[in-house]
């Protein structure tokens, strides 16, 4: 399925789509030293939030898709050199507002866990700001 969304997002940070389909999508990130929290290696929990949320913006795919509000939880510590994978499922596609649950794993692990309310505006965001 052709990505209509977040085109220019630096896919090292927020990770590299495998699977986008209607109303779902999974997007995997290998955790890099650039985004170590300390020297133990724990990866700063806003770069999984960044992944988890572009993989509910693929789920949705609409070019004026944008998140109204997260309920979020992050279940365990992930690392540098970790592989993570981002699986979304859109649970009311509806011509507006889509409610898009997220599990983000690491093998069998999954590490974060959310609930993204996604908008589809009419025009960009910031279209005549």
């Amino acid at each position: 399925m052709e990505i209509k969304t977040h085109e220019s997002i630096n896919r090292s940070l927020c990770g590299e789509p495998v699977e986008v389909s209607q109303g779902a999508s999974a997007v995997r990130l290998i955790c890099t030293a650039d985004m170590a929290a300390d020297a133990s290696g724990l990866v700063h929990g806003g770069f999984i939030f960044g992944l988890a949320d572009y993989a509910a913006m693929l789920s949705v795919n609409h070019p004026n898709v944008v998140l109204g509000a997260a309920e979020t939880r992050f279940l365990k510590p992930s690392r540098v050199g970790d592989e993570l994978v981002a699986r979304a499922q859109d649970q009311t596609p509806q011509e507006r507002k889509h409610l898009v649950q997220v599990e983000v794993s690491c093998g069998e692990d999954v590490v974060f866990s959310g609930t993204f309310t996604c908008f589809v505006t009419k025009e960009h965001v910031l279209t005549g700001v």
